[in-house]
C-alpha cells in the first residue's frame, strides 16, 4: 500500500484525527471515564488529558522562533499520582467529561496552527530525532488514533481511523513497518498493540523516528 508517492502529513489530518476522535469519545460523554483505558495503567480520564498534553506540547515545540534542539521547551510538568502521566495542561474536572473533550479540541488545534503556519525547514527537539512540522503532526496523530483505541476498550465504544490516515503516518514516523498489510491493524503492531499475519507482535519498548525521511 505504502510508496514513494505517499502524500505528506498536514495539519489538516491533525485536525481530521482530532475531529474523529472527539465524535467517537462524545459517544461516551455520560460514561464514567475513571475506568482503566484497555490495558493501559491510566484510566481513561487521564488518557485522554495526556492526549491533550501531548498535542500542546509538541505544538510548544513548534512555536519559539529558535525551537531547542536539545531539550523540550521548559514547560513544567507534574504527576497527579504516582504512575499518573506527566502533563502541563489539566483539564478542570468541574466541565466534566465534554469539558475534557473541549481541551482535547483545543490543544489539536494548537498544533494544527502551528504544523500550518511553521516553515517546513523548521527543526525542534523530540527524544526520538530531530523533527520538522511534518514530523509533530504525525506524532500527535499517533497519539491521538492509538491513545483513542486504548480509551475505546476502557469504554467500550468502536474506533477505526480511517486507512490513509494510518498509511501516512506509518510511512512517515515507521519505515520499518511492512508495507503490505492493513494500515491500522499495522499502526497498532507497530505501537505494540496488536497483531499482523507473518510478523512477530513487538513486545517491550517500542519507537518511532521523528526525523525527516530521506526519501
Amino acid at each position: 500500500m505504502n510508496n514513494t508517492a505517499t502524500p505528506p502529513v498536514t495539519a489538516q489530518d491533525v485536525t481530521l484525527s482530532v475531529a474523529l476522535a472527539a465524535d467517537a469519545l462524545l459517544t461516551a460523554v455520560d460514561q464514567d471515564w475513571h475506568v482503566p483505558a484497555g490495558t493501559l495503567g491510566w484510566d481513561c480520564w487521564e488518557t485522554v488529558e495526556h492526549m491533550a498534553d501531548d498535542l500542546f506540547a509538541y505544538a510548544a515545540q513548534l512555536g519559539p522562533r529558535k525551537p531547542p534542539q536539545d531539550r523540550h521547551v521548559p514547560f513544567a510538568w507534574q504527576r497527579t499520582h504516582e504512575g499518573g502521566p506527566a502533563v502541563t495542561t489539566f483539564a478542570d474536572p468541574e466541565g466534566g467529561n465534554a469539558g475534557l473533550i473541549e481541551m482535547f479540541e483545543a490543544c489539536g488545534a494548537f498544533l494544527a496552527a502551528l504544523v500550518a503556519t511553521s516553515p517546513p525547514e523548521k527543526r525542534a527537539h523530540h527524544a526520538m530525532g530531530l523533527a520538522d512540522p511534518e514530523g509533530f503532526a504525525a506524532m500527535g496523530i499517533v497519539e491521538v488514533v492509538v491513545h483513542t483505541h486504548d480509551v475505546a476498550a476502557g469504554l467500550g465504544i468502536p474506533w477505526t481511523p480511517p486507512e490513509d490516515l494510518c498509511d501516512r503516518v506509518l510511512h512517515r514516523l515507521f519505515p520499518e513497518a511492512p508495507t503490505d498489510t492493513a494500515r491500522w491493524p499495522t499502526l497498532l503492531w507497530a505501537t505494540g498493540r496488536g497483531d499482523i499475519p507473518g510478523h512477530p507482535r513487538i513486545t517491550g519498548r517500542w519507537r518511532w523516528y521523528a526525523a525527516p525521511r530521506e526519501s
